[in-house]
């Protein structure tokens, strides 16, 4: 059993969860997310907290219920506080810049690499080899920063690249004369 999936999910105050059958839907001060949960999983409101179990003793889920429990608590978290991703460009001439709806790259290619940014998330550049998402769903926040991690990851030998802001690069040693 899940020791993740026993926990409820408290909802926090100024949010107001909604069942409707298999869709838990959240809103609150930084807007409205809603999620399916799977139908091997049953959802209940009981006492201002959301409790997830498995219906059924089958592998599939009980595995299905820690996750959609995780799903859940993290509506509660993106409708009050958000999600937040940075990313650091390392690399002589690599930078970062917006252009109205658009992030512009420069990551030493013959021409810069131009990201729209989607509805619903939010690219600041504090400097321009830092670049900060913020959003109020997890998966588009982590999908984003991926799609512009992926135009240049670091490489192992010098660092350069885009990488985020907690990831440990792994270096490698040159070739030896």
């Amino acid at each position: 059993m899940s020791r993740v999936g026993k926990k409820p999910v408290a909802i926090a105050s100024g949010v107001t969860a909604n069942i409707e059958g298999q869709t838990v839907k959240m809103k609150g001060p930084k807007g409205a997310l809603q999620f399916v949960v799977h139908d091997d999983v049953s959802v209940q409101m009981k006492d201002g907290a959301i409790t997830v179990a498995p219906r059924f003793e089958t592998k599939r889920a009980r595995s299905l219920y820690g996750t959609a429990r995780a799903q859940i608590a993290n509506l509660v978290e993106g409708v009050t506080k958000g999600f937040e991703k940075k990313l650091e460009i390392t690399g002589v001439g690599y930078r970062a810049a917006l252009q109205g709806k658009n992030l512009q790259l420069a990551l030493g290619y013959s021409h810069d690499v131009i990201y729209p940014i989607p509805e619903g998330i939010t690219i600041t550049v504090p400097k321009p080899t830092e670049i900060t998402i913020v959003g109020n769903d997890s998966q588009r926040v982590g999908q984003v920063a991926a799609e512009i991690r992926s135009y240049r990851p670091p490489e192992p030998y010098k660092g350069k690249g885009v990488k985020y802001a907690n990831e440990f690069i792994f270096r490698k040693e040159g070739k030896k004369k």
